[in-house]
């Protein structure tokens, strides 16, 4: 029997030290292997067109070109699967996350102690991510989200309907139609996408659950707030969900709906592998919502919300899913359809008008001869 072709993988790091410890990662993975090294960003770029890896690890700060600029650069000319080595600080998570809104695939954080570099904390994640990476087909991107020219035209110049409504609902069942976004590998880039594409004054709230870590869901939240024509907030204790306002759940903690409507922040340990754990906020919100839930799957690998949105369609709720064409990984779609519960599987670009017209039968504001 042939051997087993191995994932080939360039290294990109101006550090001598972490590139020693990373190529000793790497090639100790009967799976992987280094195919070549890269000490710059400009060299990263060359190397990605010449040896041709299965996937590349990007540092951030390098000289010549930075890890963003290489990204974009690859990203745009000759596409490869790239896994950022990032920081997980403040500065750090937020350039990670424009590296992966520029289309890189995933991230693996680096230790926080800067001293002694010890990346074999992370050999596991790092070898599961290059391995997955590397299965990806990826296509020439690198372009920023950007808010879409209203379709039809006339959306600009048309105010949206008023709808009285109390925040989070009332004892009657007048409940705010709140949509739910679940995301995890590949997600901030195509969350920005489907927010970039809901209309300002949209009669309802959104909670977005992404698996990230705490020290990023504030820099994304700012990232989020610069294409999004509604308000932009990380969710806080005990807060009243409003219309027009998306809310994105702390990495660090996991997020459900009170039966008074109010957000409780919790953060104990993993659910099922996952915090924030994307079932237990769509169960919640479901709950309390019921029929004006609208759940929204997209990109990522693994499980999370399927038992979510099987609870979501049982109490009357609306499912989207993310289809295997526009999605990084297609594991959380693939779960969640599997459910039989997801009632509209549709392209990344085709989502957020979808929730657009949901949000309107729900809201009775389907115009007239319209379907």
């Amino acid at each position: 029997m042939p051997p087993t072709k191995k994932i080939r993988v360039l290294v990109a790091d101006d550090s001598t030290f972490m590139c020693k410890v990373l190529k000793e990662i790497i090639n100790s993975d009967p799976q992987l292997e280094v195919a070549g090294q890269a000490r710059d960003g400009r060299e990263a770029v060359a190397l990605a067109e010449s040896l041709k890896p299965d996937v590349i690890t990007m540092d951030i700060n390098m000289p010549h070109l930075d890890g963003l600029q290489a990204t974009e650069l690859i990203m745009s000319q000759h596409p490869r699967p790239i896994v950022i080595v990032s920081s997980e600080s403040r500065e750090g998570a937020a350039t990670t996350l424009r590296a992966l809104e520029l289309g890189a695939i995933d991230f693996v954080p680096k230790p926080s102690n800067g001293i002694d570099l010890d990346m074999r904390n992370v050999r596991e994640e790092l070898t599961r991510k290059l391995k997955m990476a590397a299965k990806v087909h990826v296509v020439r991107t690198a372009t920023r989200a950007k808010v879409p020219d209203p379709a039809p035209a006339a959306r600009a110049n048309t105010p949206a309907p008023s709808v009285r409504r109390s925040p989070a609902g009332d004892q009657n069942g007048n409940r705010l139609p709140i949509v739910i976004i679940a995301a995890s590998t590949g997600g901030p880039a195509a969350v920005m996408r489907v927010v970039a594409g809901l209309p300002k004054g949209l009669p309802a709230a959104v909670l977005l659950v992404l698996h990230m870590p705490g020290a990023f869901t504030q820099p994304f939240t700012t990232q989020l707030a610069e294409v999004s024509q509604l308000r932009v907030k990380e969710a806080e204790q005990n807060e009243t969900m409003q219309p027009g306002t998306i809310y994105l759940c702390p990495g660090s903690h996991h997020v459900r709906l009170s039966f008074t409507g109010k957000l409780n922040l919790d953060p104990g340990d993993r659910i099922d592998g996952y915090r924030p754990c994307a079932d237990v906020a769509v169960e919640s919100v479901a709950a309390h919502t019921r029929s004006a839930t609208v759940a929204v799957v997209l990109t990522g690998m693994g499980n999370d919300a399927a038992k979510g949105v099987k609870f979501a369609k049982a109490a009357g709720g609306y499912v989207i899913a993310q289809d295997e064409a526009t999605s990084v990984i297609f594991g959380m779609p693939a779960e969640a359809i599997k459910t039989g519960a997801v009632d509209e599987v549709l392209p990344l670009d085709e989502i957020s008008g979808a929730i657009e017209k949901r949000i309107a039968q729900i809201s009775r504001l389907v115009p007239a001869g319209a379907r």
